[in-house]
């Protein structure tokens, strides 16, 4: 069944959770025992309906505070479609969560509150999704029933957002959906009390929409070696990882990078016994023709067309640290499975979420700052443009003493 990654984002009590919550009720995912464990903890917290929002405030902060922290997964699945939704939270402090939520979905859910209309972290969630290259934005606007249902509040708002969306990248498609999730007006039925909205449902578009995995040449990072070294094995040489870009087939000509020698893709295994052609997203072991001296960090790619060599990138920056980001010190730099130390030289400029326009950076990176900067690297990494492939196009910057991750990138060029 074809699958649909999807995020929800949005300001904090603009209703993410709620809207799950209902989109798992209303489609019936929800089993009897969970339903239960939520009657009990919405009459805990002296409510007379139930939460449907606990289903996905997984943490007992999140309860405590009524918020979203972390990110909640979920699954479910409808007749026509599977999906994976990703429940992100809302406050700036937690932009770090929203990116990783968004960085693996295929669409947005940018819920706004039909009161409060387009707000920082609108326009913030809408960036970053159109920055990571998702391919449709989803404005849900909420909570309908608080403006009387009416079109001309929904109108009003669809107008704010155009006047954001006309600042994002145009490969991501934009669609408009009224909704109040509290009540369930749109988000599985059509809703009788928003006679004058004539398109789908919320499920209804999540389930047409067409989300292509971007193409391009093949990629195998290796992640791991297996050398088994057993009676039955005394030979075994294979390569764990996982497939991006185009699908890789046995008999392929491949580069091994970094050292540059070529071999031939000699079998591909699974779990479920081998395969001819390993798909994009698979996780396999790949065998080769000769005995190469490859590790994790190492990547094989089509001799026809192997990826760019690099030490020195550009890269769309999201700084996600309370630690504002130091000029020429050195950090750690996590591409696909390799890691190399590396350092930021230069800021051309910072987005002003405000305006969504370029402004010179008047100081170092704060947290949740977006910027281009250059990016030099004590080893060369092999990357594509962000554009051509999320996986080999995205990168983590790591700080040396905390180990912790303060930066998310998008390599422009190189």
């Amino acid at each position: 069944m074809n699958l649909l990654r999807f995020t929800t984002a949005g300001s904090v009590d603009d209703g993410k959770s709620t809207l799950i919550g209902r989109l798992l009720y209303d489609s019936k995912a929800i089993f009897d025992d969970q339903l239960d464990a939520l009657h009990r903890a919405s009459l805990r917290r002296g409510e007379e309906q139930v939460n449907l929002a606990l289903l996905t405030d997984g943490l007992r902060a999140e309860r405590e505070q009524g918020i979203t922290i972390d990110v909640a997964y979920r699954y479910f699945a409808t007749p026509h479609r599977s999906f994976i939704i990703a429940d992100t939270p809302g406050h700036v402090q937690y932009t770090r969560n929203m990116v990783t939520g968004a960085s693996t979905a295929q669409v947005a859910v940018i819920l706004v509150d039909a009161r409060q209309g387009v707000v920082e972290q609108t326009r913030r969630h809408a960036y970053l999704a159109a920055l990571l290259g998702l391919s449709h934005l989803v404005f849900a606007i909420n909570k309908m029933d608080l403006v009387g249902y009416e079109q001309a509040a929904f109108e009003r708002v669809k107008s704010a957002l155009e006047e954001v969306t006309t600042h994002l990248a145009p490969t991501a498609k934009v669609h408009y959906l009224p909704l109040a999730a509290l009540h369930g007006d749109n988000v599985v039925e059509r809703s009788e009390r928003l006679p004058w909205y004539e398109g789908p449902s919320l499920l209804e578009l999540l389930e047409t929409l067409d989300a292509p995995e971007q193409a391009g040449p093949a990629r195998f990072p290796v992640q791991y070696v297996i050398r088994p070294q057993s009676p039955d094995f005394p030979d075994y040489r294979g390569y764990a990882g996982r497939v991006v870009g185009a699908p890789l087939h046995v008999g392929e000509r491949v580069v091994a990078l970094p050292s540059g020698l070529e071999t031939e893709i000699t079998g591909i295994e699974t779990m479920d016994g081998p395969l001819e052609v390993a798909e994009p997203g698979r996780s396999v072991t790949v065998l080769v023709k000769d005995d190469l001296d490859l590790s994790r960090g190492d990547l094989l790619a089509p001799v026809a067309a192997p990826p760019t060599t690099a030490q020195e990138l550009t890269v769309t920056l999201c700084w996600l640290s309370t630690t504002p980001l130091r000029l020429n010190a050195r950090y750690r730099v996590r591409h696909t499975s390799r890691e190399v130390l590396g350092m930021v030289t230069g800021i051309d400029f910072v987005v002003d979420i405000e305006t969504l326009e370029q402004a010179p950076a008047d100081g170092p990176l704060t947290a949740n700052a977006i910027a281009q900067v250059r990016l030099r690297l004590a080893a060369p990494l092999f990357v594509d443009a962000y554009t051509a492939n999320r996986t080999m196009g995205s990168l983590i910057l790591i700080d040396e003493s905390s180990h912790v991750s303060v930066g998310a990138g998008m390599i422009e060029a190189s």
